[in-house]
């Protein structure tokens, strides 16, 4: 049975109807090689609350990501049929989604992370059964949120991070959490494309310390280009 998401998705769906890889980054995603993996950008929707994503917290023991806020997902394996099978995987393994409480919308463009070598391809989907998720294995995963969008598109909660390294991208704080790096990347894009986002003060960076935990809120200045995700 085929599942009609709600009238608030489909400006998202035309818009990404002819999205492209650089509505979404400046980096180009090679023709070959780096790491097939995926990520479910599930969106969701809760009475009093409106429009949601879901979002987990990395354990702050991994080796990589450490404690860094992200979309459910992960490496392909072979057994997965498509990113898809890919995407509901990961879910199902990281948060215990049920896979048949979620309506697969669109593949976005793949997008390449330098610096695992990861080529990621973000899968959109509508909750259209939402149920309880929690994270099935604490070694990985710390927490897990329904993030509502209209705390993040609030201007309040919008900044932008400075790593260590020089690089600058976006960023979200809401329910405890900064987003950043590639999931505030993809979300900032499509908040934008959805006809969701508003205003926000784009003079408000902060320091990212070097373990990826997060910075204290304060406003400052920097108007060096963003070389990464957007």
């Amino acid at each position: 049975m085929t599942r009609r998401p709600p009238e608030w998705i489909e400006p998202l769906l035309t818009r990404l109807g002819t999205a492209r890889a650089e509505d979404f980054t400046r980096l180009t995603t090679p023709a070959e090689g780096g790491r097939e993996s995926a990520v479910l950008v599930l969106l969701g929707e809760q009475p009093g609350a409106g429009p949601d994503v879901l979002v987990l917290q990395r354990a702050v023991t991994l080796r990589n990501h450490a404690g860094q806020p992200a979309f459910p997902g992960g490496a392909a394996d072979p057994e997965d049929a498509d990113v898809r099978a890919t995407a509901l995987r990961e879910a199902n393994e990281e948060v215990g989604l049920d896979p048949t409480s979620v309506t697969v919308l669109a593949e976005l463009p793949k997008l390449w992370i330098p610096v695992s070598d990861f080529v990621v391809t973000p899968v959109l989907a509508w909750w259209h059964d939402p149920h309880p998720v929690h994270p099935r294995e604490p070694a990985e995963v710390a927490h897990v949120a329904r993030l509502p969008v209209s705390e993040l598109v609030d201007p309040a909660n919008r900044l932008r991070v400075r790593h260590p390294s020089g690089w600058i991208g976006p960023a979200f704080s809401a329910r405890g959490m900064l987003v950043w790096g590639f999931t505030a990347g993809v979300l900032a894009t499509l908040l934008e494309m959805g006809g969701w986002a508003r205003p926000w003060p784009h003079h408000r960076v902060v320091e990212l310390p070097p373990s990826g935990a997060t910075p204290a809120p304060s406003a400052g200045t920097d108007n060096a280009d963003e070389t990464a995700l957007r």
